[in-house]
């Protein structure tokens, strides 16, 4: 952790307002002056400098008050950039306008005040690129300096083997467009970095050639393996602020084949979040390999669904409610309510919004969402506003064990929080739902399906909107593949697989949330949105690229193990996004599943036997159940009982 003052310019004491005043003011009186003297080539009669003396004051005076006018003191001199060019253009031409207006409408006998035409061209074009100049010298001399200083032992840690042997990498940069900007004058002003960047790779024909923030682009990504051996290259930076999953595969491939090391820098969409620095090169991932373009969201819509409301969300301590409440938390809700059962996640998530949002007024609520008792007093003590119900059991094979406790947290508490959240008069009701629900072989993903049903039923008994949002596998989320697969590299193999054929869709932890909270907001009650999800993949292709990106070669410093299917997996996941069985919405990524509620009576009655058969663990007869319930589920009929070995 830094210590206090550890970002404090090394300079900035020099640099207080008086002092910028005073710089200010000496070059527009020089630029001023400067210019009288090209005007009359340095030769000024007495008249002139009599007119020059009365106009000296007068000029300077406008023009000090058009940069304040402009808003360029609000700016730090250290940052300046092209963004604020254009307050300095305004200013010009501000202070410009009076000075001519005087010039012109001035009558002869106020000779002194009149300043000529071309003095006042080449005094606002010079006083102005002065006081800009001031700042830009002052940037420069940050960034090959004090950022260095500043900086340095943060980037010692971060980059141990670049600094460690005091010798310079040779890097190739692909992508020659914003970020590539923005990572090669990152690059170039931190000497301790130890990285010589050789040339930027870009696959825009009109681009080749040219030269960029001080760097040639040397030519395509197709140039790479003959670039690499003539250069030294020690490893390419991937900087495409949104590469697509096949692009950044594309390079990773190129780059097994030369071979190099790629490395990748954050999005810019993280950078402009402030979740990352812009220096902060980092490996290629898996999750690079599988992210797909950002989200656009409706920001405005959502806003007006969230913004300034009391949000509660369920299961916030899972990475998906914990997501959720990030991503609710950024639109800025009058409170955020976290309930969750387990209180270290709960603890973890509640510093986690306190420390990025520090205003904003966060309850952490230990509660089990079945405890009716429980959730009633929150409810009508909190009077949320909007609910995302998250809490669940997910993992598949383990609900096999235990079908009961999926029955009661998935369903009945699911019927329980919706039922009261109708009664408090909840706005709106968003149930987390997944793609195993459809044509559901699981007892997990049949209990999705059957709380999805209640949810629906429920949209027509209060005055609440109800909806359901459906998607597949999330990265990195608690129990999925991803951690299990890096654990099993890390001790040496093998990797273990169910099945060669086996796919899943798989969507990032943000852009499910994001996606999640579009839905609520479109939501008019009763739908069952279904996201897209992209293009399935092979679990073992996975398996595959996460061994190569570690350096590794599967089957050879890693192995692959086939270890057959687990009880109520399939081979495939369905989510029905194409055809007839969807409809589609003004959001690209959202669709509304055509699926028709069961009756009130019917889905009471079915609440009724499950509370049964769950209560008194009849396992079998509960899948029975579950079967006879959902004509499309296909449940193996014999529990997979805990047995002793």
């Amino acid at each position: 952790m830094r210590k206090a003052g550890r970002d404090k310019p090394v300079w900035s004491p020099l640099l207080n307002r008086p002092v910028q005043f005073t710089m200010d003011l000496s070059v527009l009186g020089v630029a001023f002056l400067l210019s009288y003297l090209l005007r009359f080539e340095f030769s000024l009669s007495d008249e002139n400098l009599s007119g020059f003396w009365v106009q000296l004051p007068l000029v300077v005076l406008v023009q000090f008050s058009a940069l304040f006018l402009s808003g360029i003191y609000d700016f730090i001199w250290r940052y300046i950039g092209l963004t604020e060019l254009k307050n300095f253009v305004w200013a010009g031409v501000g202070s410009a306008l009076p000075i001519l207006a005087i010039r012109l409408f001035f009558p002869p006998a106020y000779q002194d005040w009149r300043t000529p035409l071309s003095i006042i061209v080449m005094d606002t074009l010079t006083a102005f690129g002065g006081v800009l100049g001031l700042r830009v010298v002052r940037r420069v001399f940050y960034e090959r300096f004090e950022r260095g200083l500043l900086g340095a032992s943060d980037l010692a840690r971060n980059d141990q083997e670049q600094t460690s042997s005091g010798v310079k990498k040779n890097v190739l940069l692909i992508g020659a467009g914003r970020a590539g900007v923005l990572a090669a004058r990152e690059i170039l002003s931190r000497p301790d970095l130890q990285v010589n960047v050789k040339g930027f790779l870009d696959d825009d024909p009109h681009k080749r050639g040219a030269v960029v923030a001080g760097i040639k682009i040397l030519g395509g990504s197709d140039q790479l393996s003959a670039l690499v051996k003539e250069l030294g290259i020690d490893h390419v930076i991937i900087t495409i602020a949104h590469a697509s999953r096949a692009a950044i595969g594309h390079i990773v491939k190129l780059c097994e084949q030369v071979p190099v090391k790629a490395r990748i820098i954050p999005g810019l969409y993280e950078i402009l979040d402030g979740k990352v620095n812009v220096n902060r090169i980092r490996d290629v991932e898996i999750e690079d390999l599988l992210g797909r373009d950002a989200v656009k969201l409706e920001e405005d819509e959502v806003r007006r669904f969230l913004a300034g409301k009391v949000v509660m969300v369920t299961g916030a301590g899972g990475s998906i409610g914990a997501e959720l409440a990030r991503q609710i938390a950024r639109i800025g809700p009058s409170r955020l309510l976290l309930v969750e059962r387990a209180e270290f996640v709960l603890f973890d998530i509640d510093r986690n919004i306190r420390e990025l949002w520090p205003g904003l007024d966060v309850f952490p609520l230990v509660a089990d969402v079945g405890d009716e008792a429980r959730m009633r007093s929150l409810l009508e003590t909190y009077r949320p506003q909007v609910l995302f119900h998250a809490a669940a059991h997910k993992h598949v094979p383990m609900m096999e064990r235990n079908s009961t406790e999926a029955v009661k947290n998935n369903v009945m508490a699911t019927e329980l929080v919706g039922r009261l959240a109708g009664e408090t008069g909840i706005e709106a009701f968003v149930f987390i739902s997944t793609d195993k629900a459809v044509n559901p072989t699981s007892v997990m993903g049949a209990s999705k399906r059957v709380a999805e049903l209640v949810v629906q039923c429920l949209d027509g008994s209060y005055d609440t909107r109800y909806v359901a949002v459906r998607f597949g596998n999330v990265l990195g989320s608690t129990g999925s593949v991803i951690p299990l697969f890096k654990e099993q590299i890390a001790k040496g193999g093998p990797i273990t697989v169910t099945h060669p054929d086996m796919v899943r869709f798989f969507m990032t932890i943000p852009e499910a949330a994001q996606l999640v909270l579009q839905a609520g907001a479109m939501g008019e009650g009763g739908e069952i949105f279904v996201l897209d999800m992209g293009e399935p993949v092979r679990i073992v292709d996975l398996a595959k690229d996460m061994i190569t990106l570690s350096g590794l070669r599967p089957f050879e410093d890693v192995d692959i193990v086939f270890t057959g299917l687990r009880p109520g997996e399939k081979m495939f996941e369905e989510l029905q996004t194409t055809g007839e069985q969807v409809a589609k919405t003004r959001h690209p990524k959202i669709y509304i599943g055509k699926i028709s509620p069961y009756s009130p009576e019917k889905v009471k009655e079915a609440l009724q036997r499950l509370q049964e058969l769950s209560r008194d663990n009849q396992e079998e007869n509960l899948r029975l159940f579950l079967n006879e319930l959902l004509p499309e589920a296909s449940l193996a009929t014999a529990p997979y009982a805990n047995k002793p070995h």
